[in-house]
């Protein structure tokens, strides 16, 4: 069995405001073992973003943990709970075991300082190394990361750079000390088709030499289906469906990851077929729904069940696959209403896989 680097158990991100509470991550559970690629789908407000913050402790006030547990490994064969541990062993852990590539990086980085004193203040932070040491490491992580003529561009500001380089540069800061988990929060959002295909193809090359693991948050599915081993669907903080990337795919369990799938366009439908996009809206924050959080857009609802009780996860019919749903919870299965489409995102994934990719 793969060793487990990350373990969320309950994880719960509530921020309190003056019109009442957000219930941004309410109750996650998820496992990453080393060297696997985990991807966390669904629409954007779903909670991706909130729950991969909470695991580095990176939540802003008035946001706050309130709830639930973060182990992570801890040599030489322990785990520590970043929930309750101090913010020193906290430190330890963030940008050393679990690095982040945040979802903007012009953001992200100081424009008042050049990529040499932020990516080289990460080593000095963790590693006991000189300053041209940590330079000469630095110039050697963005030559990694395929951006041309590092010696210039190390002295250079992130104003100086396209978006795809500064994508880069984010990368190689994240990996700058050799990290077991690489958090990616939508790496290719805003980049041009182009540019999206190095980033990714960056990453799967960098996964297979540092032996990392990587959690992919992307509201894609297609990325999700080339790039990821197993998925994890969230709607409204929580995790309604996860296994492993072909079985979730080809044969969807949740009326929610059903309803995803039937949404993207397909090569070979006709000219004047419709798409069919998830039914309604993503509920308010303040109006969370009773019962079932999917219930008042699910086509398989079921009155007096859907909106009264709140779902518990069920396995599924695979190993690792469960599913929080009412229409699974007498049976362990039920029938495949909806049905799955047969032109799934997965198909890419198999044909890259069987040209040997």
């Amino acid at each position: 069995m793969s060793e487990t680097v990350l373990r969320v158990r309950g994880l719960r991100t509530h921020f309190a405001l003056d019109d009442g509470v957000v219930k941004a991550v309410d109750g996650v559970d998820l496992d990453i073992a080393r060297g696997e690629t985990l991807a966390v789908v669904g629409e954007s407000g779903c909670g991706k973003s909130v729950m991969a913050r909470s695991i580095l402790r990176l939540v802003d006030r008035p946001g706050r943990i309130t709830g639930g547990e973060i182990w992570v490994r801890q040599p030489p064969d322990g785990m520590v709970d970043l929930v309750s541990a101090d913010t020193r062993a906290v430190r330890a852990v963030r940008g050393k075991r679990i690095a982040m590539v945040f979802q903007e990086p012009m953001t992200s980085m100081s424009p008042m300082h050049t990529l040499g004193n932020q990516i080289g203040e990460v080593i000095l932070l963790h590693e006991r190394v000189t300053k041209a040491e940590a330079r000469r490491r630095t110039i050697e992580l963005l030559g990694r990361v395929d951006i041309p003529d590092p010696r210039r561009r190390v002295d250079e500001y992130p104003f100086q750079m396209s978006g795809g380089m500064l994508q880069r540069a984010m990368i190689a800061m994240a990996l700058a000390c050799n990290p077991e988990l690489l958090i990616a929060d939508e790496p290719t959002t805003a980049l041009d088709v182009t540019t999206q295909a190095r980033i990714l193809e960056l990453l799967r090359s960098l996964q297979d030499d540092f032996g990392m693991a990587v959690m992919l948050i992307t509201h894609d599915l297609g990325v999700a289906a080339q790039m990821a081993d197993r998925v994890a669907v969230m709607y409204m903080g929580n995790v309604v469906e996860r296994g492993d990337v072909v079985s979730v795919f080809r044969s969807p369990r949740h009326p929610y990851t059903k309803a995803l799938l039937r949404s993207i366009p397909r090569l070979g439908t006709g000219a004047r077929e419709r798409l069919r996009p998830v039914r309604g809206m993503v509920p308010h924050a303040y109006r969370r729904p009773s019962g079932c959080p999917f219930h008042s857009r699910c086509e398989e609802f079921m009155a007096g069940r859907c909106d009264v009780t709140v779902p518990m996860p069920v396995a599924g019919p695979e190993p690792g696959r469960e599913v929080r749903c009412l229409l699974y919870e007498d049976t362990g299965a039920a029938p495949d209403r909806a049905g799955g489409p047969g032109n799934h995102p997965d198909s890419h994934r198999e044909s890259r896989e069987e040209e040997g990719t």
